[in-house]
C-alpha cells in the first residue's frame, strides 16, 4: 500500500500516513487542546474522525473538528451515516486507533465497566483497535482510589495504552496531577500502539465518508464586525449625495466569515445585495449612523472589517423639505466623521484589541494606500482601483492589493469577490492567532 492509499484529505507521508485514527473527546476543560491534537495527527498523515461525549460538545464545536478532518463528527449512538450505516460501528471496524483525549474519571468509570452511554465508550467496545487514553481532571479526582482502579482496569485488563497526565496549574486553581499530557506525547504514543499493524481498512468505502466542501471553522469562536454598502447623506427628504457600491465585497466577507463559524454584525449601509441570514445586521443610512453602529459593535469583537464605501462629505445643513427645482442648488459641504480613525482610537484600549481592517478604493494607482494605512492605524488596508474593468463597484470580482503594517504588500489577481474574502480573512485568522499566543506568553 501506498502511503497515501486510504488516507482521505490526510497528507502523504509521515509516521500515520494511510491510517484511520477516531479521536474520542470526553467532557473535560481540556477539550479544547483536542483540535490541535486533531491538526497533529492529520499533520502525521492519519485521517481522522472525531467522537464526541454529549458534555464534550459543550468545550469544543463540532463545526470545528468536521471542518479540520473533513468527516462528519459522531456524537450520537444510534446516528446513522449518509448510507444508512451506523457511525460508530464504522469507525469501530475501521480506526486503525482509538485515542480518547482528554478522558475524564466519568468516563474512565463508564469504560471500565462496559457502560456504553455515549458514542466515545460504545466505538471502544465494538473495536478490536489499540486504545490510547489520556486522562486529564482536578489531581485529588485523578488520585481517587476510584479512579485508580478504574485506570488499572483498562490498562491491566483491556490493554488501553495510559498517557498519564502531568503535573502542573489545573482549571479547578489547584496545583498538582491532572493535566492533560503533552500532545506530542500522545501522538508517539498513538504511533507506537498502531506499530507495523496492517491497514485495517484500506478500502476507503469501508470507512466514514468525507463531508464535501466543509471550510475550516477557523474563526468560530470569533466575533467579526462587517461594514457594507455606501452611506447616503441627505440633501433634503428626497435627495442624497452617495455612491456607486452595492454591498457585494463587504457582504462577501461577512458570508465567508460565517461560514468559517465566526458570529457576524453587519452595519449595512444602502446595498443591492440581500444580507447573510446567519448575520445580525444593523441598518446605518448615514455617515453618522455607521459611526455609531461600529463604535457600539467594536467593545468585544476580534476583527473590524471597514468595506463599506463611506461618504468623505455631506451637505453641511440638510433642507427639511423638498427642494423646488427653481430655486436651484449650491450645496456647502463638510466632512463626515472619521470611522476607521475612531475605530482605531477606541480599539487601541481595548483588551484585545481586536484586528482592524480598511479599504481604500483609488482610481489610477494604489500609492496613496500605505500612507493611508499608517494614519488610520489599521492593521491591513485593501486597495483597488474601482476604473479598472472588473474591480469596480457592482461587479462580481476585484482586484485587490492587500497592505499590512509591516510594510507588506500582497497583490491579487482578478478573483470573485469571494475569493478575495476569503484570502483576507486568511490574513485576519492568522493575526488573531498571533495575537491569542502573544497574550498567552505574556502572561505566563
Amino acid at each position: 500500500m501506498t502511503p497515501s492509499e486510504g488516507g482521505g484529505n490526510s497528507p502523504a507521508g509521515g509516521r500515520l500516513a494511510g491510517r484511520l485514527v477516531a479521536l474520542g473527546i470526553t467532557g473535560s476543560i481540556a477539550a479544547y487542546k483536542s483540535v490541535e491534537l486533531l491538526r497533529l495527527l492529520t499533520g502525521e498523515g492519519a485521517e481522522v474522525v472525531a467522537l464526541l461525549s454529549p458534555s464534550a460538545t459543550r468545550f469544543v464545536a463540532p463545526l470545528t473538528l468536521a471542518a479540520l478532518s473533513r468527516h462528519a463528527v459522531e456524537s450520537e449512538i444510534l446516528d446513522l451515516m449518509p448510507d444508512g450505516r451506523i457511525g460508530h460501528i464504522v469507525v469501530a471496524d475501521a480506526a486503525d486507533a482509538i485515542v480518547v483525549a482528554p478522558a475524564t474519571a466519568h468516563w474512565l468509570g463508564a469504560m471500565a465497566h462496559g457502560l456504553a452511554s455515549d458514542v466515545v465508550t460504545a466505538t471502544c467496545l465494538a473495536s478490536t483497535a489499540p486504545v490510547v487514553v489520556a486522562p486529564a481532571m482536578d489531581g485529588d479526582m485523578y488520585a481517587h482510589p476510584a479512579t485508580q482502579a478504574n485506570v488499572r482496569l483498562v490498562r491491566d485488563e483491556f490493554g488501553y495504552v495510559i498517557v498519564e497526565p502531568e503535573s502542573g496549574p489545573l482549571a479547578s486553581g489547584a496545583v498538582g496531577v491532572g493535566r492533560l499530557a503533552d500532545l506530542s506525547r500522545i501522538v508517539d504514543a498513538v504511533v507506537a500502539a498502531i506499530g507495523d499493524r496492517p491497514v485495517r481498512a484500506p478500502d476507503p468505502a469501508a470507512r466514514p465518508p468525507h463531508v464535501e466542501g466543509a471550510r475550516e471553522a477557523d474563526l468560530a469562536g470569533r466575533r467579526i464586525v462587517v461594514t457594507a454598502g455606501g452611506t447616503q447623506e441627505p440633501i433634503d427628504p428626497v435627495r442624497f449625495i452617495g455612491n456607486r457600491s452595492s454591498g457585494r465585497m463587504g457582504v462577501a466577507v461577512a458570508r465567508a466569515a460565517l461560514d468559517r463559524g465566526a458570529a457576524v454584525t453587519l452595519v449595512a449601509a444602502s446595498m443591492t445585495v440581500p444580507p447573510p441570514g446567519d448575520a445580525t445586521v444593523v441598518q446605518a443610512e448615514s455617515t453618522a449612523d455607521m459611526r455609531a453602529a461600529v463604535l457600539d459593535a467594536l467593545p468585544g469583537s476580534d476583527a473590524l472589517v471597514m468595506a463599506a464605501a463611506v461618504a468623505d462629505f455631506r451637505p453641511r445643513r440638510a433642507a427639511d423639505r423638498k427642494l423646488a427645482r427653481e430655486e436651484g442648488l449650491t450645496l456647502e459641504l463638510e466632512p463626515t466623521e472619521d470611522i476607521l480613525a475612531e475605530a482605531a482610537a477606541l480599539a487601541a484600549g481595548l483588551h484585545p484589541r481586536p484586528v482592524l481592517v480598511g479599504f481604500a478604493a483609488e482610481t489610477g494607482s494604489l500609492e496613496r494606500a500605505p500612507d493611508k494605512l499608517r494614519r488610520k492605524g489599521v492593521d491591513l488596508l485593501v486597495g483597488n482601483d474601482v476604473a479598472e474593468a472588473g474591480s469596480g463597484f457592482g461587479s462580481d470580482t476585484n482586484r485587490v492589493t492587500i497592505f499590512a503594517r509591516d510594510g507588506a504588500a500582497e497583490e491579487l489577481p482578478l478573483l470573485p469577490k469571494h475569493v478575495v474574502a476569503d484570502r483576507l480573512l486568511d490574513r485576519i485568522a492568522a493575526a488573531l492567532d498571533e495575537r491569542d499566543a502573544a497574550a498567552q506568553t505574556s502572561s505566563r
